[in-house]
């Protein structure tokens, strides 16, 4: 059966400023990190990591749009909307600030960085792709809070912090912009023909910064960036033994990046268009490989919002056409045109909006007796934010290196003791911020298994942190065998202690009935 599906309609006006916003305040978020903090060259950033990128999007925007064409096709239907998709939030701010950063500080060599950034994004887009095949099984083993919590805790600590501080470190500019930005993320209101004012707030902050001279229209930069695979996989396989030592940073943000590609498909279903979940997986996992074959350093994700977009009437032409106008924009250097043109305010209020959407989403999907365990995810994200700061801040080349083997080696040293004796918050940093994700997911899970009286499974839980622990995937800065480590003892005791009285409940050890421990 033949159905006629629109390339564009007028709902895809809708759909097209969503995804060509937020995907340009993602790009200036990578160009600022790469660019004005780590000090990239612009022949790195805007010649190779930009176009990658791009490829990406263009691939993922045509792909998700021909997979909704197929779709009306099969079910005979012309009110099908493709699934938004787009460069993950929280994945791109844990590789910029877990992965690229440290090796930043670790290597001082731009090239040698990208090459690893490379290596990581194709690493994740494969493991993305195995999300397809494990995904599912997964999902029904770590709770809800393990994972919701613990992305919260990256967004809390490094998006919601620094778009905060970005706004005050201006606040002509940036506090207008977040004023009325919040009237319309927050407070539900609109201007008049239902224009959302954190649209308003986007294109009117930048005007109102380009009145106050903060920033300039700049053609400069403009040009033809051809993306070059051939640099790209030379660099790819250059960097795969100098990232290996992050995949306990890689792997858990990827297991989270392919189940919020779950959940969102979910989403899609439960709003009437029915896609098939491993396809998208499978799908988000090429398209980040395909980023990283270009040169691209952060992987693709289905994102949220399906339900308001087929609410507002979008169907396929928002997909197909921001694929391609950002395609483009990559290939012609017209990012550095934004760049210039759009205020540090701007990218702020994203993140900031993002990072509060996703706190306030960790607590409203997880039942109230689970909140314990997603407050105890958000932790140790903290100690790697803590560990950037302090060893960017004091200068210390050779800090990196005391993580090296059990994540506690080189800890009594002189440059520690000092950070301690001078009240610096330092004692076990190191350890829980090698892994810091896992570790969070692992804490979590213990905890809510605990909450839901199945000790059991903390027993599990424990057993697998401890075997974590042997091959260097938590509490270690590389990846190896560790069998003697402390971790591994003490996990396999608590585990041990928890099976123990697993085994007496109802006998001699038994928990309160009703306890609320709030």
């Amino acid at each position: 059966m033949s159905t006629k599906l629109p390339l564009f309609c007028k709902g895809d006006i809708g759909g097209l400023t969503y995804i060509l916003a937020n995907n340009i305040v993602n790009y200036i978020i990578v160009i600022a990190t790469l660019s004005g903090v780590l000090g990239w060259p612009d022949e790195i950033v805007y010649g190779r990591v930009i176009p990658g990128l791009s490829m990406g999007l263009l691939v993922s925007g045509f792909y998700y749009a021909y997979n909704a064409w197929r779709l009306a096709q099969t079910e005979g239907r012309t009110d099908v909307t493709a699934l938004p998709s787009g460069v993950s939030t929280p994945a791109m701010f844990v590789i910029l600030f877990g992965v690229i950063m440290p090796l930043h500080y670790a290597l001082g060599d731009p090239e040698l960085e990208w090459s690893a950034a490379v290596a990581a994004c194709f690493i994740g887009g494969f493991i993305e792709f195995l999300g397809g095949f494990i995904g599912p099984w997964l999902k029904e083993r770590i709770p809800r809070a393990a994972l919701l919590g613990t992305v919260a805790g990256i967004g809390f600590i490094w998006m919601s912090t620094q778009g905060v501080f970005d706004l005050y470190s201006d606040p002509l500019v940036g506090l207008p912009i977040l004023a009325v930005a919040v009237m319309g993320v927050f407070g539900g209101y609109l201007f008049p023909k239902r224009m959302p004012p954190f649209a308003v707030a986007i294109v009117g902050g930048i005007v109102y910064a380009l009145v106050l001279g903060r920033t300039s229209i700049d053609f400069s930069g403009i040009g033809f960036y051809t993306p070059n695979p051939v640099r790209a996989f030379d660099a790819l396989l250059n960097g795969f033994a100098v990232v290996l030592p992050y995949l306990s940073v890689i792997i858990p943000i990827e297991v989270y990046n392919f189940i919020e590609t779950m959940d969102n498909v979910e989403a899609a279903n439960a709003a009437g268009d029915n896609y098939n979940v491993r396809n998208a997986q499978f799908a988000d996992g090429v398209a980040t490989m395909i980023s990283a074959l270009f040169g691209g350093v952060v992987p693709n994700t289905v994102w949220l919002g399906h339900a308001g977009l087929k609410k507002a009437g979008a169907c396929i032409g928002f997909s197909w056409l921001g694929g391609l106008l950002l395609g483009l924009s990559g290939i012609f250097g017209l990012f550095t045109f934004f760049s210039a043109l759009v205020p540090p305010a701007v990218a702020a209020i994203t993140y900031l909006w993002c990072a509060t959407i996703m706190l306030a989403q960790a607590f409203k999907d997880c039942k109230p007796k689970h909140y314990a365990g997603v407050g105890i995810a958000m932790v140790p994200p903290i100690a790697d934010f803590l560990y950037t700061q302090v060893t960017g801040a004091v200068g210390i080349s050779g800090v990196w290196a005391e993580t090296q083997a059990s994540g506690l080696a080189g800890y009594g040293s002189k440059v520690t003791q000092n950070l301690m004796e001078a009240g610096v918050m330092w004692n076990g940093v190191p350890a829980v911020k090698a892994g810091a994700i896992i570790i969070g997911i692992i804490l979590s899970s213990f905890v809510v298994f605990i909450i839901d009286r199945r000790l059991d499974k903390a027993a599990i839980v424990s057993f697998a942190a401890a075997g974590l622990s042997v091959f260097g995937f938590i509490h270690s800065a590389m990846l190896g065998f560790f069998p003697t480590s402390e971790f591994v003892l003490a996990y396999v005791v608590m585990g041990c202690v928890c099976f123990v009285l697993h085994l007496g409940r109802g006998k001699w050890f038994d928990a309160e009935e009703d306890f609320d421990y709030v």
